[in-house]
């Protein structure tokens, strides 16, 4: 009966907290230790937050695990909350992975419920473990790094290293296949760097910047050597300033920069307001057409290309590229 009460109180605060209708609450110890080893029937049952990190997962686990995402396509996991539906998602798996930099700022309190009595994985901790030197701090993030470390395959790559270990450490009976899907899926990431590399040296020297409505790119243009000129900072939930705005009309403008970019999570209004002030000083930029968003902090549908990882790498570079060179 007690073990009733404590898992029935577990899922009232995750449902409180998923709703946000606190900022927290205290509660008492669950009576369910953390599984270190996993001991259960398959496939494992895996929860993951992001599209990149839920496709990371699939290519690494195959057959042994069923891995389920909770934010699907054109999905802001800056500002998403657990819904009711995702809390008995969560409850069924056995093993949850999460991008973690604080991505998940609204999920956060959730997570921590959680980590408390299941194996809650942040992909990117061994990057903070190791103070990796590439991590940056934004000023305007409150101390916390920048979340968008997948947009460097290199980077990523080093995240699909940390994974690989930890599902060989929680299902050790499924090693080599771990190891092996891990080698592969790095070959893949290998070569889409070298992709990226490739072309988006085709972009003339002075038009290599990058112009979009939040910081979601400042990791891939660091690695491919282009200016990133964002609008909002590391988090959609950011104001857009008048000064902040004025700045990069007058760097489009002198730099004669092409085209800016709209995201499939973002509101396109807000680099539409580029255009006319931009046009009222003599310089006429362009946004791709809608079909040509591109893909910061969620991947696309389907049909879109970017289903995957590896696709919204590609469709990013692609789009870029053809409106830049």
């Amino acid at each position: 009966m007690l073990r009733a009460n404590l898992h029935d109180f577990h899922r009232l605060v995750l449902t409180i907290l998923a709703l946000g209708f606190v900022a927290g609450c205290e509660h008492g110890p669950s009576d369910k230790p953390v599984k270190t080893k996993f001991a259960g029937q398959y496939p494992i049952k895996v929860v993951c937050t992001t599209g990149p990190v839920a496709d990371m997962l699939r290519h690494l686990g195959g057959e042994h695990l069923a891995v389920t995402g909770l934010m699907g396509p054109g999905v802001d996991p800056h500002l998403y909350r657990v819904l009711p539906d995702d809390l008995d998602r969560i409850d069924a798996a056995d093993i949850i992975f999460y991008n973690g930099l604080h991505l998940e700022g609204r999920m956060i309190e959730v997570l921590e419920e959680i980590g408390e009595r299941k194996r809650t994985v942040a992909v990117t901790q061994q990057l903070v473990e190791s103070k990796d030197k590439r991590l940056r701090k934004p000023p305007e993030f409150e101390g916390y790094y920048d979340p968008h470390v997948w947009h460097s395959p290199k980077i990523w790559a080093d995240c699909v290293k940390y994974v690989t270990s930890t599902l060989i450490e929680f299902d050790p009976a499924n090693r080599a296949d771990y190891e092996s899907h891990g080698k592969m899926y790095l070959e893949q990431l290998a070569a889409a760097d070298e992709y990226c590399r490739t072309e988006l040296n085709k972009i003339p020297a002075e038009q290599r910047a990058l112009v979009t409505a939040h910081d979601a790119f400042n990791y891939f243009c660091v690695e491919y050597g282009l200016e990133s000129m964002p609008l909002k900072g590391v988090s959609t939930d950011m104001e857009v300033s008048i000064s902040r705005m004025q700045e990069v009309v007058e760097f489009l403008v002198k730099r004669k920069i092409k085209a800016v970019f709209v995201e499939t999570a973002v509101a396109p209004k807000i680099v539409e307001a580029l255009i006319e002030p931009c046009r009222q000083a003599g310089h006429e930029v362009i946004i791709p057409p809608p079909d040509r968003e591109l893909y910061a902090d969620a991947l696309g549908s389907s049909k879109s290309g970017a289903d995957t990882y590896l696709g919204m790498i590609k469709t990013n570079v692609d789009i870029i590229v053809t409106a830049l060179k």
